[in-house]
């Protein structure tokens, strides 16, 4: 399939502020490139398990910016033009934060293209106490008595490399049990959904905002041998759309979303039409300035924050709904 890759140039400081408008316009799938100092802290930090490319082609990039991968088809688009559009308001501001020259970039791109850069560093990572996340191409040394997760990069993100994902999947590896009943909102590559149901949940459901997640979800789920009966991907807007939050059921034992705080927050205002008494609530993608937030819309929505945790900047708060 052909891509479209969008650069929004900008600051440390836009960065998470140009994830939530991206939110906002229904793009919810997106990369942040952090400065020089920021990589060259991730290369050291992980050292010990992956084999990076030479970290002076990795620092090459310096300047930091939001990437996104819009699909070569209507929906991508679609999506440009309000990209564009958001990034020509943003451009008035001319007060509040610094969000640098805003300028825009866009590559075609290859998925066999991607997946073959990916493969200089993308190597198997054990994850809690239960999971394995390899990519494909990847053979382990030797057999392993952890729960294996395969999953290849694709232009939809998620494959455990990032610290949000990193600390959502531990939590589902603490917490996930047989019969639990499981839905992620914001799935993109569907890996936190895929994760639980291979952890022993009985069912689990992904939905996301972009309709290209559908299928990349389910591609990713059969993979891993997980069938579909098992198994829902839908597409639909759970903060404006309260028939299609209704339409999600009830009763979850788990809710994850590794979105942005600028996300979580008014998602916790409906997170419990969807979560049990006593289900838990486990988020992350919130930058360490906005933890606060998060924690407050939590406790004002009848949760208690029951574990917070940090990597890099990165933070996960789980919270059981009472």
């Amino acid at each position: 399939m052909d891509w479209k890759r969008v650069s929004i140039m900008t600051t440390e400081e836009g960065l998470e502020f140009l994830c939530y408008k991206l939110d906002e316009i229904g793009i919810t799938q997106f990369e942040m490139v952090e400065d020089a100092a920021s990589t060259q802290r991730l290369l050291d930090e992980t050292a010990q398990y992956w084999d990076y490319v030479e970290a002076e082609t990795v620092l090459a990039e310096r300047q930091p910016c939001v990437r996104v991968y819009l699909t070569a088809n209507t929906v991508g688009e679609e999506q440009l033009q309000k990209l564009t559009a958001m990034v020509g308001e943003l451009k008035s501001i001319k007060d509040g934060l610094d969000l640098g020259s805003l300028e825009v970039v866009a590559e075609n791109v290859k998925d066999e293209d991607w997946a073959n850069n990916w493969k200089q560093f993308y190597k198997p990572m054990e994850i809690g106490r239960r999971l394995l996340v390899k990519p494909s191409w990847e053979q382990l040394d030797a057999p392993t008595d952890r729960i294996v997760l395969e999953m290849d990069p694709g232009m939809v993100f998620g494959t455990g490399t990032h610290e949000t994902t990193q600390l959502c999947l531990a939590q589902l590896d603490e917490h996930v049990r047989p019969g639990m009943k499981v839905i992620d909102l914001g799935c993109g590559s569907g890996i936190l959904s895929v994760a639980a149901l291979l952890l022993g949940a009985e069912s689990a459901a992904g939905v996301d905002i972009d309709p290209n997640a559908v299928d990349i979800a389910y591609n990713n789920a059969d993979a891993n041998g997980i069938d579909r009966s098992r198994y829902t991907v839908l597409a639909g807007n759970v903060l404006d759309d309260n028939g299609f939050v209704d339409s999600l059921g009830t009763d979850y034992d788990i809710v994850v979303a590794n979105i942005v705080a600028g996300v979580i927050i008014p998602l916790t205002a409906i997170v419990p039409r969807l979560i049990k008494k006593g289900g838990l609530y486990i988020t992350s993608g919130i930058i360490a300035e906005r933890a606060d937030e998060v924690i407050e819309a939590m406790r004002a929505h009848g949760f208690t924050i029951v574990h917070t945790e940090s990597r890099k900047d990165w933070h996960v708060v789980v919270a059981r709904y009472e």
